[in-house]
């Protein structure tokens, strides 16, 4: 037995020698060896087997011994033939699209010659692709070899907006299928690659889309991570992409230190700590919202060292130096350049009046120096204008706007003057825009006749109930009593009793501030139309004063009570204005939707389904919220320059947001619901009746929120088809969570923050998303300067309040009521600076994507199921366009169909660049 162990130990030794043939022998032989040697064993010999020593001494072999042998040979012989199928190699080539710049500075040009000599040299861009398969020997993801993009040198000096390049990679036939591909910028300067496709595998073309910046390798050393266009759920994650997968989220949430660069892609949260500017002065201090004070969401953390003058405040990064958001969030240049051209605009509209010396009167004196704005801009003091350009080297986009030698920079029309010009005055209009103009959200129905307030009385004195009595509208009920009126569904109110009333004591102690906390009552007519039939305007309790806290103003019937109604009319106007641009444009779709933004880019990876779904509809979002905080709502800001609430805005805007804001609310049917617009009737097409037929808001919202809605449902369907997948999908329940616990921490424990269980409960989550983004962002911003940019028709201001007999002021009133009316509006400053944004608020930029439209349609996901869908999807658009262009032609809709009415458009899906009055943009980016 001894000699036989030695025999078959040798003759293993023997086999497993012969078994190792060099590496290139095994790849390129295909010749199977078939003779036998005397110690070769033949598996499928069923003879006993026998070894013959040099002596002829023959021993025994066990038979464990050859089944053992057996099982040994054969799998030899597998892994033989694997090597041998391994060893086919073969080549794919991959075409990246780069994105050049339109325009370079010097500094661009330089470093682009510098980057086309070193990538001759070897300092190149390299390309790696990874397999979505997982070598068994390493159980490392199988990656092809380094691959460099040819001809980056020659074609450095191409002027074309994208630039195909080539590289070329040697993959073996046991690769599998390319999961993703890393790219190491050896380069100086960064680089824009918009996609990436291969070519030669046998599954068809492979897409990348990238659409990111690459940044150089001695900024980021790590290599750049794109996955296909393949969504995977986690849990279907192939074993090859499982590591990269988690690696790409790591590096994108960062370690919540340290302050961010500009090229930086970290995605963290933040408190609203960077408002005020204390180092400057004391009066520029603002309070940290975001906490129990100040509740508030959270926006993008920048890392910034703390002022000096206050630990708790971040040091703030002022105009012209950019606000760091990640690096793929920032604009594009077509909309950089949009919004550089709307700034430099909107700093010359502002430059002529700051300079009040050579301007006319600060207030403006009637109604036509008001329209001298649109028909011949600013005019200047003889001879100023010269010298002023000599002081001010301005760019060549100024002769472009400037068009008489007499005005600088002419404001166009807003449309709602442009049909009719004295439209505005009307009570019919004033109606009218609380359910089809920019702020259609605040109406509601009224259910108890007079209003009650829901402020505490300890707080704010006894003096809550309301001064509104039936006597104030019996009148103007068409014949019915109040009681009637009710039950028939026919009274309407626009509140803003308890917003504005916490505030008004310190609002009105302000320079050239004077505001009421407002409730207007309108009726529904017969017809469909609205008619405001009362206004009641409160004050605070003055307990040692003689000054009325309430009064309430009703349609004229002389000259004296127009103008009182007319003045009434223009605080109702200045209240919605703020509530419009601190509560339901910046805060309910901007902040808002923020943490969910952040929480989507830290915790879903770019695979994910509902990442590829939500995708475009976050584009832009972090870098305009960072730049409101930088001139928008920031101290001494546009807002607090131009609104009634000043340095207070940002606290009416906390307060709604912790005593109104419910995300279960904002979408469209629960909040038409919750205001008393409608009522659930499952016959109706989207389960709806409303209670005012020709609401355009809500009319085109619905067609916009259905469409949205069946889109998810068909996507989220595709991917869960059984709930217990929503419920074990670690990234979208990390998503979810980390949304409300960082990003809403404030309401964090709210019993009223929807389960996320079911595919109902993932549709209801991602239509309120992306409606919120679409299509309300969209009526609530792009109709600013249309319909704000004639400032008489909704002040975003009041300087002084409506005087009565016993005030000594009633008698310049009477003196001169128009001269009293313009002196209480904003001053020509404030006018024009105002203007000058909400124009630039209001602008489309050229890269705009709509509704129904992708980057890269055909490729955006490589489930060509969900492609067809969302063409679909984008067909229902269309179809959606031409009902709302039916519907603005049907005069039986007197709400958007008149003599001098302006169409409803804001929620027409589609627009041209500029300020257009509609088009519904993916994602809130302006």
């Amino acid at each position: 037995m001894a000699l036989a162990n030695e025999i078959m130990g040798s003759r293993l030794i023997f086999e497993r020698s012969s078994s190792l043939a060099s590496p290139f022998q095994s790849r390129f032989s295909t010749k199977k060896r078939t003779q036998r040697t005397q110690f070769s064993i033949n598996p499928f010999d069923s003879r006993p087997m026998r070894a013959v020593n040099s002596s002829g001494v023959v021993a025994a072999i066990s038979e464990d011994l050859v089944k053992t042998l057996r099982i040994s040979t054969v799998g030899r012989k597998q892994e033989k033939e694997e090597e041998e199928e391994k060893s086919v190699k073969f080549k794919v080539r991959a075409v990246a699209t780069v994105r050049n710049k339109n325009k370079e500075d010097f500094k661009d040009t330089l470093v682009k010659h510098l980057d086309a000599f070193t990538d001759q040299i070897g300092r190149n861009v390299v390309l790696e692709l990874i397999s979505t398969q997982v070598d068994p020997k390493t159980n490392e993801p199988r990656k092809s070899k380094a691959a460099v993009l040819k001809d980056w040198s020659k074609k450095s000096k191409l002027k074309a907006e994208r630039v195909h390049y080539t590289a070329e990679f040697t993959v073996d036939s046991a690769f599998g299928s390319p999961g993703a591909i890393t790219v190491t910028n050896k380069h100086q300067k960064e680089f824009f690659l918009e996609s990436i496709t291969i070519e030669g595998f046998a599954c068809g073309p492979v897409h990348f889309p990238c659409n990111s910046w690459v940044q150089s390798q001695k900024d980021h050393p790590s290599k750049r991570i794109f996955f296909t266009n393949q969504p995977y759920l986690p849990s279907e994650t192939p074993s090859g992409l499982r590591t990269l997968r988690e690696k790409e989220l790591e590096n994108l949430r960062g370690n919540g230190k340290g302050e961010r660069k500009l090229s930086d892609r970290i995605y963290d949260f933040d408190v609203y700590n960077d408002i005020g500017n204390p180092d400057i002065s004391r009066e520029l201090a603002r309070p940290t919202f975001g906490g129990p004070k100040f509740p508030y969401p959270r926006r993008c953390r920048t890392g910034r060292s703390s002022t000096d003058t206050d630990m708790m405040s971040e040091r703030r990064v002022e105009k012209p130096l950019p606000m760091y958001v990640p690096k793929d969030e920032q604009f594009e240049e077509s909309k950089q350049n949009t919004f550089a051209a709307c700034r430099l605009k909107a700093v010359l509209h502002n430059l002529i009046p700051s300079l009040k010396a050579s301007i006319l009167a600060e207030d403006f004196a009637n109604f036509g120096e008001i329209d001298s704005l649109y028909k011949e801009g600013l005019l200047l003091k003889l001879g100023f204008q010269d010298d002023m350009f000599k002081k001010f080297p301005l760019p060549k986009i100024v002769t472009t706007l400037q068009k008489s030698s007499e005005g600088l920079l002419r404001y166009d029309t807003p449309k709602i003057v442009s049909k009719d010009k004295y439209a505005w005055l009307r009570d019919d209009e004033f109606a009218r825009q609380a359910i089809a103009g920019i702020n259609p959200v605040n109406i509601e129905r009224v259910t108890s006749y007079p209003p009650v307030s829901n402020l505490d009385p300890e707080i704010y004195g006894p003096g809550l109930h309301s001064a509104l009595t039936e006597d104030h509208i019996i009148g103007n009920l068409d014949g019915l009593s109040v009681q009637q009126a009710l039950e028939t569904n026919r009274l309407f109110m626009v509140d803003y009793h308890d917003i504005y009333l916490p505030f008004l004591d310190r609002i009105n102690t302000l320079d050239g501030r004077k505001a009421y906390a407002t409730r207007t009552i309108l009726f529904l007519t017969r017809l469909g139309t609205l008619k405001p039939i009362a206004i009641e305007l409160s004050l605070p309790s003055q307990s040692s004063s003689n000054q009325k806290s309430k009064r309430v103003v009703t349609p004229p019937v002389d000259a004296t009570s127009n103008w009182m109604w007319q003045l009434a009319k223009a605080h109702v106007g200045s209240n919605d204005a703020g509530v419009h641009q601190l509560v339901n444009h910046w805060l309910r779709t901007h902040a808002c939707l923020e943490p969910f933004i952040l929480a989507a880019h830290r915790q879903l990876s770019a695979m994910h389904p509902i990442f590829k779904l939500l995708d475009p509809h976050m584009r832009y979002t972090l870098e305009i919220n960072a730049v409101a905080r930088q001139t928008l709502i920031s101290a001494d800001g546009v807002i607090e320059s131009c609104f009634t609430a000043g340095q207070y805005g940002l606290e009416i805007s906390s307060a709604a947001y912790k005593n109104k804001w419910r995300f279960d609310m904002e979408g469209l049917p629960a909040d038409l619901i919750r205001r008393g617009m409608a009522v659930p009737d499952p016959t109706q097409p989207h389960g709806l009746k409303l209670l005012v037929e020709d609401y355009p808001y809500a009319n085109d919202g619905l067609l916009l929120w259905s469409a949205i809605q069946t889109w998810v449902r068909t996507y989220v369907e595709r991917y869960y088809p059984d709930p217990n997948l929503i419920q074990t999908d670690i990234e979208l329940q990390a998503w979810y969570s980390e949304s409300i616990n960082v990003g809403h921490a404030d309401h964090r424990d709210a019993e009223w923050w929807p389960k996320l269980s079911t595919v109902d409960d993932l549709v209801s989550v991602i239509t309120t998303i992306i409606w919120l983004a679409s299509a309300q962002h969209a009526a609530l911003n792009f109709g600013q300067y249309p319909y704000g940019g004639y400032v008489p028709n909704r002040p975003p201001l009041m300087r002084r309040l409506i005087p009565d007999e016993s005030d000594p002021e009633f008698a310049s009133f009477i003196e001169d009521p128009q001269k009293y009316f313009f002196s209480s509006m904003p001053s020509l400053l404030q006018t024009t600076k105002f203007m000058a944004v909400v124009d630039t608020l209001s602008t489309h930029s050229p890269d705009e994507e709509y509704i129904g439209e992708r980057q890269q349609p055909s490729i955006w996901t490589g489930d060509a199921e969900i492609v067809d869908a969302f063409y679909g999807f984008s067909a229902d658009i269309g179809r959606i366009e031409k009902e709302i262009e039916k519907r603005n032609r049907d005069p039986s809709r007197r709400n958007r169909c008149g003599a001098g009415v302006l169409p409803y458009e804001l929620m027409a899906p589609s627009s041209e660049p500029g300020v257009t009055c509609r088009g519904v943009p993916n994602s809130v980016s302006i």
